[in-house]
């Protein structure tokens, strides 16, 4: 096991220590103590934060990946059922995201109008927000 400070930390992961400090308070990381100011990480520390990183960018909040997350030095386990429920999540997301697009790349393909709702393609890209608004 190598030590890591968190000034190398933060080099090697690009996580601001700020964020880490932050993490360690909700249990998602554990500093092995500190060397004179500055806290001192195990290695396992970049993978944990690659983890940490990946759960984020797949929606899940802080808390769902804390659950997913090993003791220290424990094996990862995967809720199965949570990860394809985030799949399903996504995959509305960007279906939407797509309508989305499509809409955009219409609308700005309409005439020039001085009044954009005269385009019926912007026309309905409002109506869609007016319904995902719930209005």
């Amino acid at each position: 096991m190598r030590e890591l400070d968190i000034g190398e930390v933060v080099k090697r992961s690009g996580v601001p220590a700020s964020t880490l400090r932050y993490y360690e308070q909700l249990g998602l990381l554990q500093s092995l103590g500190r060397r004179g100011l500055r806290r001192q990480y195990d290695d396992q520390v970049l993978e944990r934060l690659a983890l940490i990183g990946l759960g984020q960018s797949a929606g899940l909040s802080l808390q769902q990946i804390g659950l997913s997350l090993p003791p220290q030095r424990g094996c990862i386990t995967l809720d199965r059922e949570a990860l394809l429920a985030q799949a399903d999540v996504l995959q509305q997301q960007i279906t939407q995201l797509q309508r989305v697009r499509r809409h955009l790349q219409r609308a700005a393909a309409c005439p020039e109008a001085q009044d954009a709702r005269q385009c019926g393609s912007f026309r309905k890209l409002l109506r869609a927000q007016q319904r995902l608004a719930g209005g």
